[in-house]
């Protein structure tokens, strides 16, 4: 019997499988980004080295080397999902390594900043606000704009964030929770991690959280956040309890630790604070919420917001 590897030299002698091979040796050197690879490194690569890395040399040509803009990475035909190729030099060998592509790179952006805002019961629209998006139509949006570029400015300019945030005020839907959504989105290009609260539905599962033994931990994950914003405080029916010890005890801590928080609701300083007097069983606690007052105007400073009501629009 034959040995095999006599017939497996046979086999490789066979015209055809050289003309194959010749052939695609052929196509993988004329390819012009081999081409300018091999003549910026005409020094170092020998015949050799070429005739041992026409594998790597396949695998660069046969997808794309620069990204394709597909507009989402789950689309991408490259071996590997949002990388092109590039070719280096190892060990005496050509090979391939492969580079985040514009789009996976925009689509990592992304998620880095989505990961910086932790959002308790917010639309979704209102964490994909922008600032470039909010439409100055008014006044009042002008000067908010304005404020909020400054904040930011700010903490550009010295590394520190501001120790108060903005109380905005005004009508429903004038759109003072997608300011939060875009300041939120703007400091999260900077790093800087934002806790988003829808304050009504935080306060019925803070009542929740008393039977799972989770309240502690939920009220330190807020109160500590990096940038706290506070969505249409005032919109509920609050208790005694939900005042004092859960937006107390944030409050309180914010103001001492002096940690920038921002605020909505529907009432200025003033209504608001009648509105904290009333709790769920119809007492009126003055001192209390005077309390919870003095902490908020420590941390805030009051912007009115007008406009139109933005959730009538067809």
């Amino acid at each position: 019997m034959e040995p095999i590897n006599q017939s497996l030299k046979r086999t490789i002698k066979v015209p055809s499988f050289e003309e194959r091979y010749n052939q695609i040796r052929r196509e993988i050197l004329e390819n012009r980004e081999i081409q300018q690879f091999l003549a910026e490194n005409d020094q170092i690569v020998t015949t050799d080295m070429v005739d041992r890395s026409l594998p790597k040399l396949q695998e660069y040509i046969s997808q794309s080397i620069d990204c394709c803009h597909c507009g989402n990475t789950e689309n991408c035909t490259n071996y590997l999902k949002g990388f092109v190729p590039k070719l280096y030099i190892s060990q005496n060998t050509i090979d391939v390594r492969y580079e985040r592509c514009q789009q996976k790179i925009l689509e990592d952006e992304r998620r880095e900043v989505e990961q910086m805002i932790s959002s308790m019961h917010m639309p979704k629209d209102v964490l994909s606000a922008t600032l470039k998006d909010l439409q100055i139509d008014h006044t009042s949006r002008v000067n908010i704009a304005n404020k909020a570029a400054d904040f930011i400015a700010q903490y550009k300019s010295t590394n520190e964030l501001p120790t108060k945030g903005f109380y905005l005020y005004g009508q429903f839907g004038v759109g003072k929770s997608f300011v939060l959504g875009a300041i939120a989105n703007e400091l999260a290009t900077l790093k800087i991690q934002s806790v988003v609260v829808f304050v009504p539905e935080f306060l019925r599962e803070m009542k929740n959280s008393i039977h799972d033994q989770s309240l502690n931990e939920k009220v330190d994950y807020v109160k500590r956040a990096q940038v706290l914003m506070l969505d249409d405080i005032g919109a509920e029916t609050l208790s005694s309890w939900a005042r004092d010890e859960i937006l107390g005890t944030i409050l309180h801590y914010r103001m001492s630790e002096q940690l920038p928080t921002f605020i909505t609701s529907n009432f200025d300083y003033k209504g608001l604070e009648h509105h904290l007097a009333q709790n769920s069983r119809g007492d009126v606690e003055v001192i209390k919420a005077a309390r919870i007052m003095e902490r908020i105007r420590a941390i805030t400073v009051p912007i009115e917001m007008g406009g139109k009501n933005r959730r009538h629009e067809n």
